[in-house]
């Protein structure tokens, strides 16, 4: 990576995500499985918020309703900006990362990247998908295929595709959950310079609450399923962050604040 340059601006503010009413609830052969309970939600625009709780709780359900990928039940509906999920995604604002890089196979670095452009109806543009390969630590492998690349490499190219049609909108869910810790930690401090900024608005679901932490202005913390928020914290640390405030003492009272409001008995405080 080359120090901390951040993609290059849309050109558009970031926008203000409202959820209002937002429930969810899904068929089983005995009675409907309840996740969500109706809950009402604000991310504030150009601002970064992580998404912690149990696992089953609801936490990516929330995430891929806020995308379009699922939709509330009756009553509850998702605005950005005022716009619709599927009209901000369709053109290209709305980008979503998962914790499988989900590259294809049989195309490099470069052409994965490449390809969101063509997907969001952008043209495509090599000069601009180099560089932001470059950016995210990937400089020299633009023609390396995902089986050619490292687990934190092909994450890396997960993102820079995220980031190539400059979206306004930024959807992260568990995206370093498949790499080695090490590799985890150095990714959690070298890449969110690239979408911070208010230019983009950022939604971090994560088992980590290290995690959470570091990369987040703001923590909102869910309860057992069906899940609802049960705290609402800032993140006062300086920016931008560093690996050192992993040792802060007010790091470690965010953390330790949070796995006491998750039970420190039931959650790993340092565990995807």
């Amino acid at each position: 990576m080359t120090g901390v340059e951040t993609a290059p601006p849309s050109g558009q503010p970031a926008p203000e995500v409202a959820c209002t009413a937002i429930a969810k609830a899904f068929p089983t052969p005995a009675e409907p499985l309840v996740v969500l309970e109706p809950l009402d939600l604000t991310l504030e625009a150009g601002s970064v918020t992580a998404l912690v709780g149990p696992s089953g709780c609801g936490k990516s359900t929330l995430l891929r309703i806020i995308a379009g990928l699922e939709q509330p039940d009756a009553g509850g509906s998702v605005r950005i900006d005022g716009d619709d999920p599927l009209a901000v995604r369709r053109r290209g604002e709305l980008a979503i990362a998962f914790q499988d890089a989900s590259l294809l196979p049989w195309r490099t670095a470069a052409g994965n990247v490449a390809l969101a452009q063509r997907l969001a109806g952008q043209p495509v543009d090599h000069q601009k998908v180099s560089r932001l390969l470059d950016m995210v630590g990937l400089a020299g492998f633009e023609k390396a295929r995902p089986a050619q690349l490292s687990g934190g490499m092909r994450q890396r190219a997960a993102i820079a595709r995220c980031l190539i049609t400059e979206p306004r909108l930024l959807l992260l869910d568990e995206p370093f959950g498949a790499v080695d810790e090490l590799t985890r930690r150095r990714l959690n401090v070298e890449l969110p310079p690239l979408w911070s900024g208010a230019t983009t608005t950022t939604l971090l679901v994560t088992h980590s609450i290290p995690e959470a932490v570091l990369l987040a202005d703001r923590v909102l913390v869910m309860s057992p399923r069906p899940g609802s928020i049960v705290a609402d914290l800032d993140v006062d640390l300086e920016r931008p962050r560093r690996m050192e405030q992993l040792h802060s003492r007010r790091f470690t009272e965010l953390v330790d604040r949070i796995g006491i409001l998750l039970g420190v008995d039931e959650y790993a405080l340092g565990q995807g």
